[in-house]
């Protein structure tokens, strides 16, 4: 009898832990905002304990890339199609899950210079006192590609002499409210979400761009179930809101 019950105990204390599987969650710092709160929220309904590490894409791919065990990523949509078609995910786990454009973010008391076309603004960075960006040495695609199109411009010398660089959109942001920076480019979603901050606008085509973001569950992952839920419950029509209130553009909901 006495061995029944250490058996019965062993199998319920088992099923205990595996329901409060810890899942590992490596993300995008633009996510954030909608991330953290969905997270926790997934937490609470299904009692398991979700960590999220956020970082730039480019420093998340190395990161794995040396051995690091992680069992959910939320990434930029390219990066997770580059992961799905090296093996790296479990088949069938990758779908995206938000977009957002990208704008200049200027403090809610300031005027907002018109950068409605290229040349404008083009003459608005000149302008400006100081302009923060993603350093593109810190694996952040974006601030790569927008050093890439300031160098198209001829404007990347002007414009890193009094550039604040900074490894992510919420620095970024914090940057520009704070005043160490006068406009900060970054994503709108991360704008609207910060107090203090007004989107001046869009940036112009061509410049403007839409960053999708994706999740998937990595092949090695420990969770199993618990990191497919996850992954699934980011993208479900109950997360749509969270999305959106946090300045993301959403997709079809699965």
């Amino acid at each position: 009898m006495l061995r029944f019950v250490v058996v019965a105990l062993t199998a319920v204390l088992s099923i205990s832990a595996a329901r409060a599987a810890d899942v590992k969650v490596l993300a995008a710092l633009a996510v954030q905002d909608a991330l953290d709160p969905l997270a926790a929220q997934f937490s609470r309904t299904r009692g398991a304990a979700v960590r999220v590490d956020y970082s730039t894409v480019g420093a998340i791919r190395k990161r794995l890339a040396g051995g690091e065990r992680a069992d959910v990523v939320v990434l930029t949509a390219d990066a997770i199609d580059e992961m799905d078609r090296a093996g790296e995910l479990l088949a069938g786990t990758s779908a995206p899950v938000a977009a957002t454009r990208t704008g200049l973010a200027i403090r809610a008391g300031a005027a907002a210079p018109d950068i409605s076309t290229l040349e404008k603004f083009r003459a608005a960075l000149l302008a400006a006192r100081s302009v923060a960006y993603t350093d593109p040495k810190s694996g952040g695609a974006f601030g790569s590609y927008f050093a890439k199109e300031l160098a198209r411009l001829g404007l990347l010398d002007a414009i890193n002499a009094k550039a604040v660089l900074r490894t992510g959109s919420h620095e970024i942001v914090k940057a520009v409210a704070s005043g160490e920076a006068e406009v900060g480019v970054t994503f709108i979603s991360t704008i609207v979400t910060t107090p203090g901050l007004k989107v001046a606008g869009p940036l112009p085509p061509p410049l403007l761009t839409v960053e999708r973001f994706s999740t998937g569950v990595l092949k090695n992952s420990a969770a199993g179930d618990t990191a497919i839920a996850l992954a699934h419950a980011l993208t479900d029509a109950a997360s749509a809101d969270r999305w959106k209130a946090a300045g993301f553009e959403v997709p079809g909901s699965r």
